[in-house]
């Protein structure tokens, strides 16, 4: 029996040719993007709707394209994207960025979450360009992910480039998989943090961590 339903499953997938052409990407290459496609078209097949109705005639082909978009963090150049921007410095006290605005894809469900992370850390003779941080956070958020590893990834990825007295990373964010879907609670909220060095032995510094980002917040948020 199991064997007959994986045959006819195969069938299905392969009653149509894939008519669309692509190139490679960052993430896929065209014959993973043909699978991606054909994948959605079984989807589209099994939950009834008309693969040629004109709205639905492309989704294949746009959905294939869009991974390459939203799930560019496995292919990142980190060498690149910092492009050498570290640099000496004699400053010593705190360094925070905050409410940088993310959009990631949960694991579990392959549905969006999205939020904002806050990122501080305690220099030791060298700090990081401004720009970078955010772009750190692009390339953890930018993959299959839960939001516990994003945040340990950045801090602990700041903590080897740069090697301060401490990191500080809080992440707030939506997810999808629990507004649209299961539990259905649209406003909760999850948040997470990683404290490193300073950060963790020091209750002080923590808190004044804590009370920057707090500043201006976004109360909508």
């Amino acid at each position: 029996m199991i064997e007959q339903k994986q045959a006819s499953s195969q069938v299905i997938l392969n009653t149509e040719p894939e008519p669309f052409q692509f190139e490679d990407g960052p993430v896929l290459n065209a014959e993973s993007k043909g699978v991606v496609a054909g994948a959605i078209g079984a989807i589209l097949h099994a939950v009834g709707e008309d693969s040629s109705r004109d709205g639905i005639i492309d989704t294949p082909s746009r959905v294939a394209r869009m991974y390459d978009e939203l799930l560019s963090g496995y292919t990142t150049d980190s060498a690149k994207l910092l492009n050498n921007a570290l640099f000496d410095v004699e400053y010593d006290e705190m360094v925070v960025v905050k409410d940088i605005d993310f959009y990631s894809m949960c694991e579990h469900h392959m549905l969006p979450f999205y939020g904002r992370a806050s990122v501080g850390y305690l220099p030791e003779g060298k700090v990081i360009g401004l720009s970078k941080i955010p772009r750190l956070v692009d390339m953890f958020a930018r993959r299959l992910q839960v939001q516990e590893r994003m945040t340990q990834q950045v801090a602990r990825f700041l903590e080897e480039l740069i090697a301060p007295r401490g990191v500080a990373v809080v992440v707030e964010a939506t997810h999808l998989c629990a507004a649209m879907r299961g539990v259905k609670k649209h406003h909760s909220r999850m948040v997470t943090s990683a404290m490193l060095g300073a950060f963790r032995e020091n209750p002080s510094t923590r808190n004044e961590f804590m009370m920057h980002i707090g500043t201006g917040a976004d109360p909508l948020m």
